[in-house]
């Protein structure tokens, strides 16, 4: 009967799973396809020293240190967790300990100190958020749901640990010849008037907990930043490997600057058919693919923002911010896809189709509806933000394909700006001076 029980409960997990991760890619997906530049060497190296091995959370080395107690165990846990699988859909119980020994008994005892490690940190973790209040934990944007995540994943934590030690302590009272030690303390507890029926029912309910929190966070994970537990790793491998600094030419301006040094351009004829060029980004659909995946992989650990220049004065950029208002707002076109909400259909097309789709959305809002002018404006593009995050998300790269947007398309640049602008094009510099009195200037200097 457990066997049967087990076996529809998996499958019930992992279709209702399949179909929301199905519908994150189709999200992701709503991006568009830009070949992917760089050594796969360089991507994998990457992957292995960055998601893998945390290297860059160690530049905070207390949050790293608890931080990689959860992690290691998470990793070990697994062949645990495989364990539970094998038994079951085949009736076992503890199907590796004859087959591995004494490599059995070593390997739970590890994977015991690893979970009352991570005990202990998702206890200080807990207190971090919600007593000390971190300040990168009490920003605006992380009010409401935000906060709730973060806590949901501490408790769910709290009951795999408690879980595995009531499954085990609850066997080495049965059988103490496990050898399970950090359990052998806890087992005595159970006094030696109790029977082996309530032992057995004991570790059934442990057993039992444990897969179903498991299960849970399967199907929790797409709701939540916890699920850069998964993407982290194809994030990293396809980063950007050019310089930090070193920001994407739009070729239409490029041509256009061409063009004004080529004697023969003025007499060409245009090509009337060519599509209007777009500059910047307006929506998630003019996005790269890979900066809607790192929104998704955003862990919402507020890192880029307490680095950010323009956020520690005051002003309203949060990095941290951008990449959970691109993720709501692929989720929000997601979601009106799948329901096919055909009012969404844009004007021209609803005669020719009843099927809502990324070609023909348009629901009268894009990514301004999220991000601010004011917001896009404070970015100084420092980089600190991209330094600053553990698993190599670039904010920046969307900060300016927002502003190049609202300037060249929308106008929308302070009297400021302008007259920088103005200045660059009539003098070559910021500077309102001719360049002649500019060389005046340097020639004074050398003297």
């Amino acid at each position: 009967m457990q066997q049967a029980i087990f076996a529809i409960v998996v499958l019930i997990t992992f279709g209702i799973a399949f179909r929301k991760y199905l519908s994150l890619y189709r999200n992701i997906m709503l991006g568009t396809q830009e070949p992917i530049e760089g050594q796969k060497s360089e991507r994998l190296k990457n992957t292995l020293f960055i998601a893998l091995g945390q290297k860059k959370m160690f530049k905070r080395p207390l949050a790293a240190v608890l931080h990689l107690f959860i992690y290691v165990a998470f990793l070990f846990t697994q062949v645990e967790l495989i364990e539970i699988f094998i038994d079951g859909f085949f009736g076992q119980h503890r199907f590796f300990h004859d087959k591995l020994g004494v490599v059995y008994t070593v390997l739970i005892n590890f994977i015991e100190f690893l979970s009352l490690a991570t005990l202990i940190a998702t206890l200080i973790f807990l207190a971090r958020r919600n007593l000390l209040k971190i300040p990168r934990f009490v920003k605006p944007e992380m009010e409401g749901w935000p906060k709730l995540d973060g806590n949901l994943i501490l408790y769910s934590e709290i009951l795999l640990v408690t879980f595995i030690f009531l499954m085990n302590s609850a066997d080495m009272q049965h059988n103490p010849d496990l050898g399970f030690f950090l359990s052998g303390q806890i087992a005595p507890l159970w006094g030696d008037a109790i029977s082996d029926s309530s032992l057995h029912l004991a570790e059934r309910v442990g057993w039992w907990g444990h897969i179903l929190v498991v299960f849970g966070l399967i199907n929790y994970l797409p709701y939540s930043k916890h699920l850069h537990i998964l993407l982290a790793f194809p994030n990293t491998y396809y980063a950007r490997l050019s310089a930090k600094g070193e920001m994407k030419n739009m070729p239409e301006i490029q041509q256009e600057v061409a063009s004004m040094f080529d004697p023969d351009a003025a007499f060409a004829e245009p090509d009337m058919n060519a599509p209007i060029p777009k500059f910047g980004v307006s929506d998630v659909f003019d996005l790269h693919w890979t900066q809607l995946l790192a929104a998704y992989t955003c862990t919402e650990c507020g890192r880029c923002t307490s680095v950010c220049p323009a956020n520690m004065t005051g002003k309203k950029l949060s990095p941290r911010k951008i990449m959970m208002d691109v993720r709501d707002r692929s989720e929000e076109i997601g979601k009106n896809i799948a329901l096919n909400k055909t009012e969404f259909i844009d004007n021209e097309q609803q005669e020719k189709t009843s099927a809502l789709t990324a070609e023909n959305y348009n629901d009268s809002k894009n990514l301004f509806d999220y991000i601010s002018q004011e917001e896009l404006l404070a970015c100084t593009t420092c980089n600190a933000c991209i330094e600053a995050c553990p698993v190599m998300i670039s904010p920046v790269d969307i900060i300016v394909e927002l502003r190049r947007n609202a300037i060249l398309e929308l106008s929308q640049s302070p009297e400021e700006w302008n007259s920088m602008f103005n200045a660059i094009e009539n003098n070559g510099a910021p500077w309102a001076f001719s360049p002649d009195d500019r060389d005046k200037w340097i020639a004074e200097a050398d003297l």
